[in-house]
């Protein structure tokens, strides 16, 4: 039987499709005829492969909104999302530009505040972000570098421009999905991967690990690096064990270390052990219960003093959430003016402050025109898309907004572009965004060829996050 998928696929009216224009695009050519030769039977094996892989390896991610924290395989969609150099090269520099400028930000909101003082930003919005640390005030952080590993989640518009949705500046996740994503493909299609010269990313591990050694370097000529876990009932448990295997260091939790004399050791069979650089997947809050939350038992006690001592480095530091709050993303523009005397290279999505009695008037008249959000959550989580929304849900939201509109931003509903997905037997359009992984060092920043592409494996839905009936593929970097 032959394969007649990509023959039926029918793109979404009014959504770029990353593989359909006028005819099939030319970076997805050279795949799409590789993929025409397959059977239709030979796609389903594929798939059913994929899918024994994945829940033989245990590559899973956690929902917490299910009441017990209920563990999932990781959905995997098969078809690549293809992206052609020329393009990956505009996205690079753009994130390069934008990580750069809120790398800066996070250096002067702690220290001499110039963007303030100069009206760039006002100090209350500053001020009354739950994720600023006064604690990080004038603390010395190695290299001045806050955002070692960053997330930036782009999307496309129906003309299809590339927006920046969110910074991820705290500890951000999706990586081991891009690696293992990269590693199914290779399975599935060996000689298709190949034929296509698509770009690698499985260095990903050693460039971190690179980056981790040369922060340590100024502490010991031989760093020793563990990357710090809230435990096995963490949502990204999984991607915790797999990198600490990857880069061959220690994976342990807060009870594994202890801090003596604003220094850090780990304990073992052998005795106590200097720590040098912590790659921490805990959040603030909880990082340390002499210092933020009391009640923590993920975070090891000391260990901010430990910190501002310059003992030991921290990655990615303490207090980046002020750069990541999604009231402070409107201002991230006029941070690269301000800071860096250029135009942004990457759009912002328009972005409404509930605060601004105007911007808030205009979204409560407009609300089922408009994605409205709460400025600290992440993973789909605290969000209302204003078309979805019954009439109810959204007058309850908006007595939210009232009550506290701090806490909200609003954003235009951006129709997401849409990639072919293998689903039920046959190809359908689903959206799709993209979260590049930058990695900064010492030397620089480094962007892996490639990143996750989140699915919204729901038909016509726009929420793309796992925990919200999300899934993956693999996204290609190839030269056209």
């Amino acid at each position: 039987m032959e394969n007649t998928l990509l023959t039926n696929y029918m793109s979404t009216d009014s959504v770029y499709d990353e593989m359909l224009g006028t005819e099939v695009r030319k970076h997805y050519q050279t795949f799409v005829q590789s993929f025409l030769k397959l059977h239709d039977n030979d796609v389903k094996k594929r798939e059913d492969m994929a899918k024994s892989l994945f829940m033989k390896q245990g590559i899973t991610f956690t929902v917490y909104s299910e009441g017990e924290g209920v563990e999932k395989i990781f959905p995997f969609d098969m078809i690549p999302r293809i992206i052609p150099s020329d393009e990956w090269s505009h996205i690079e520099k753009g994130v390069k530009q934008r990580l750069t400028a809120l790398n800066v930000f996070l250096k002067d909101i702690y220290s001499q505040q110039f963007i303030i003082k100069d009206g760039i930003m006002p100090a209350s919005l500053i001020y009354s972000c739950t994720n600023f640390l006064r604690e990080m005030v004038n603390v010395e952080v190695p290299f001045d570098i806050y955002s070692h590993i960053s997330g930036i989640d782009l999307i496309r518009d129906h003309d299809g421009s590339y927006y920046v949705l969110e910074d991820n500046l705290r500890t951000p996740s999706g990586v081991s999905y891009m690696l293992e994503n990269r590693s199914m493909s290779s399975r599935i299609f060996p000689k298709i991967l190949p034929e296509n010269k698509v770009r690698q990313v499985n260095n990903y591990p050693n460039i971190l690990m690179n980056n981790l050694l040369a922060i340590g370097s100024k502490l010991s000529s031989k760093p020793k690096v563990v990357l710090l876990t809230p435990g096995m009932y963490n949502s990204a448990y999984f991607e915790h064990v797999t990198l600490a295997n990857l880069m061959g260091i220690e994976l342990v939790e807060g009870r594994d270390l202890l801090v003596q004399n604003h220094s850090v050791f780990m304990k073992t069979t052998k005795g106590l052990k200097r720590i040098d650089v912590i790659y921490r997947r805990i959040d603030d809050e909880f990082i340390d219960p002499l210092v933020f939350r009391q009640e923590s038992i993920l975070g090891v006690p000391g260990l901010y003093h430990a910190y501002r001592k310059g003992n030991v480095a921290i990655v990615n530091a303490m207090g980046n959430g002020v750069g990541d709050d999604k009231a402070v993303y409107a201002y991230v523009p006029d941070m690269i003016r301000y800071y860096m005397n250029e135009e942004p290279i990457l759009k912002n999505v328009p972005t409404y402050r509930m605060e601004n009695d105007d911007e808030r008037k205009y979204t409560i008249e407009n609300m089922h025109n408009m994605v409205v959000k709460k400025t600290n959550e992440s993973g789909g989580y605290g969000m209302i898309i204003g078309n979805a929304a019954t009439d109810r849900e959204i007058a309850e939201y908006v007595v939210q907004i009232e009550k506290n509109p701090r806490q909200f931003i609003s954003q235009p509903i951006i129709s997401l572009s849409s990639t072919p997905c293998y689903i039920d037997g046959k190809l359908q359009p689903r959206r799709v965004d993209l979260r590049p992984f930058a990695l900064y060092g010492p030397e620089g920043i480094e962007i892996v060829p490639g990143g996750l592409t989140r699915v919204a494996l729901k038909e016509g839905s726009l929420i793309v996050n796992s925990s919200q009936g999300g899934g993956s593929k693999d996204t290609w970097i190839v030269e056209v």
